[in-house]
């Protein structure tokens, strides 16, 4: 940490910084347990890159998601375009079977916050990458050609600019564009609010048990879709899967249609890390259009 930020930190708290320890917290931040003079402890993420939308976005989802008071989000002490300073969560080391209960309810709950058009007002931020939440007047009111032009287009336009692109990717990706709203037929609900990026990495059990919801990419979308992007790298357990069916049924065919908003969440992958996911994409595709 620079010495102007300590400075700012220490004034904004309002006592002396003691010590910062670096804790894990993504790739596109630092962060660091801060811990002050009288004992109180905070997260503090700075930025790497020097986007200064990326905090600002990340506040708005916080508060997105506390307003509605379904699942635990931790307090925004402090923000500028350069750090997040967040209340600090004492996260436990297991998560028992009733903690896993609880959360798949409680996420249920959440998805039954609802809006009247899919997207947000705001655009924001998934990773690094940008996520198009303003959408067209017909994707404003339709899931499917929301989910096609904001999500699977915009991908696909990033793997070009990215150099990421390939005839066999373009011609699938076109293809599956136009399946869509085939593939999504009878699953029409209302907009539901997501946290929009919650695998095991964006979410913490505390010392008592409870869950809370970090690094959001928030906006109004078909639950499906947040649901498909728990399974894509683990740590969920199916007592929390069972919890929320039977909170919140799935419309059958489900598991059929995971991959297919898993698909989002990989091309991202592919734009920000690299060719390693090119073979997951192709692979999604082909089992759709191929």
């Amino acid at each position: 940490m620079n010495a102007d930020l300590r400075l700012r930190l220490e004034k904004t708290l309002a006592e002396p910084v003691k010590s910062t320890t670096a804790v894990s917290g993504g790739c596109i931040a630092d962060s660091r347990k801060l811990q002050m003079i009288s004992g109180k402890e905070y997260f503090i993420k700075q930025a790497l890159d020097g986007n200064c939308e990326l905090f600002e976005s990340e506040v708005l989802g916080l508060e997105e998601l506390r307003k509605c008071s379904a699942i635990n989000v931790p307090e925004v002490i402090a923000h500028d375009t350069d750090f997040l300073l967040l209340e600090w969560i004492n996260e436990g080391q297991n998560s028992t079977d009733s903690d896993m209960e609880t959360f798949g309810f409680q996420f249920a709950e959440l998805h039954r916050n609802y809006s009247e058009k899919f997207g947000c007002t705001d655009d924001n931020f998934i990773g690094d990458s940008l996520q198009l939440n303003q959408a067209s007047t017909a994707g404003s009111d339709n899931w499917a050609v929301f989910f096609a032009e904001n999500r699977l287009q915009y991908q696909a336009e990033l793997t070009e600019n990215n150099g990421y692109s390939t005839p066999e990717l373009r011609n699938l990706l076109d293809r599956i564009i136009e399946k869509i709203p085939d593939l999504v037929s009878g699953t029409e609900e209302k907009p539901s609010l997501l946290h929009g990026d919650l695998w095991c990495g964006n979410y913490l059990i505390d010392l008592e048990g409870s869950a809370w919801l970090i690094d959001p990419a928030v906006y109004y979308g078909h639950r499906e879709a947040d649901l498909a992007m728990t399974y894509l790298f683990g740590g969920f357990s199916e007592i929390f899967y069972s919890a929320y069916e039977s909170a919140f049924p799935l419309v059958p065919g489900f598991y059929e249609r995971k991959p297919l908003y898993q698909l989002y969440h990989l091309l991202n992958h592919l734009n920000l890390f690299g060719t390693g996911y090119y073979a997951q994409v192709i692979s999604i595709l082909k089992r759709y259009v191929g």
